[in-house]
């Protein structure tokens, strides 16, 4: 069978993978209003196409914290890709480098910082959670640091997990043959099994609650790299993010795995937007399955955008190839929206070309 869009490599995951790893990756917390709002609010989001504009040429490169990529799709960090693909980070860093584009490493990968590293060039972020232990962190950042990562992705959506019932149903654990590698030497990479979710367990001991703004400010003093903060919803944590001396802002709200009920990132957008005024770049996470939504995210203000599930899904279904053509695949629709709404580079995506829910009536200046 063809597979024409992103979103059929979902069902085909579903098919080939336990149900429990399935579970895990495509549930999100509680009654999962935001999981299905992180979709929906897209396509209340509509566009303002312009004509008759010569778009023979479309340039969709951008400069993300300084690297130039090939266009503002990027590869979000998710948790023990092999449990996908026995490739699992190997194949989605090389499918990113082939693309040209991003990856951001999740702390919680089955394939270590230096596993990732030596499988050729490529620019790569690494998700950070913080543990308990500091000397923990501190040796994680370093070798990430060494291993060439750019950027740290600091998550600070968890200081506990979200409730996410199917892998309590399942008491989900990491399978036996797999760790993660980050932590294999510390005694930190194994999970147990427990009566709920494993996962839930093992966060509730190692990572630590009392993160707080001055730990992303101490997080500055142990790294070079700059630090993009993952989570942040409102306006008012923009600005403190701003304060801490953040390089940029990833809307997230993880997937719809942690708090339900929050709005979609899409729909906290332009608040965040708006609060940064321009001092950092800020990057939409969460909900993106098509160009157009890849379109209607820098219309926004986004400087990028990151998908998460789409990978994983694609990586279940046919490996590194299937990461390939997700990114390949969003990457020609997000052309052929700029081309059909008159935009040749993405400095000429601007707000007048979608129209929101929120929008009053236009007063159309006359010529």
């Amino acid at each position: 069978m063809e597979i024409t869009n992103v979103s059929e490599y979902e069902a085909i995951a579903k098919e080939k993978l336990p149900k429990m790893v399935y579970d895990y990756y495509a549930s999100g917390a509680e009654d999962q209003w935001s999981l299905k709002e992180n979709r929906n609010a897209f396509s209340r989001i509509l566009f303002r196409p312009r004509i008759l504009i010569d778009v023979t040429k479309i340039d969709m490169t951008t400069t993300v914290l300084g690297y130039k990529i090939s266009m503002p799709i990027m590869v979000a960090p998710t948790a023990m890709q092999k449990m996908a693909h026995p490739d699992g980070e190997y194949a989605t860093a090389r499918a990113a480098s082939a693309a040209g584009t991003i990856m951001t490493l999740s702390s919680w990968a089955t394939s270590s910082v230096e596993e990732v590293a030596s499988t050729g060039p490529g620019i790569r972020f690494f998700q950070l959670y913080v543990y308990k232990d500091r000397n923990v962190v501190e040796q994680l950042v370093r070798r990430a640091e060494r291993a060439g990562f750019k950027a740290i992705a600091l998550t600070v959506d968890t200081p506990r997990l979200g409730r996410r019932e199917a892998d309590i149903k399942n008491r989900f654990t990491l399978p036996p043959h797999l760790t993660l590698k980050n932590f294999e030497g510390l005694n930190l990479g194994k999970m147990d099994k427990s009566n709920d979710s494993g996962l839930a367990s093992y966060v509730a001991g190692q990572i630590d609650r009392s993160l707080s703004w001055k730990d992303v400010k101490w997080l500055q003093t142990i790294t070079t790299m700059p630090i993009l903060v993952k989570g942040v919803m409102t306006a008012e944590d923009t600005r403190l993010a701003i304060q801490s001396g953040a390089a940029g802002i990833i809307v997230s709200n993880h997937g719809a795995r942690q708090l339900d009920y929050v709005q979609a990132t899409i729909s906290c957008l332009e608040e965040v937007v708006k609060a940064a005024q321009g001092r950092v770049p800020v990057f939409l996470d969460g909900g993106v399955r098509r160009g157009t939504d890849v379109f209607k995210a820098m219309a926004l203000g986004a400087s990028g955008i990151f998908i998460g599930r789409p990978v994983v899904f694609s990586l279940a279904a046919e490996g590194e190839l299937g990461v390939r053509k997700v990114l390949q695949m969003l990457r020609e629709e997000f052309e052929l929206t700029m081309a059909l709404s008159g935009c040749r580079s993405l400095s000429e995506i601007t707000r007048n070309h979608i129209v929101t829910e929120n929008d009053g009536p236009r007063t159309v200046s006359r010529l």
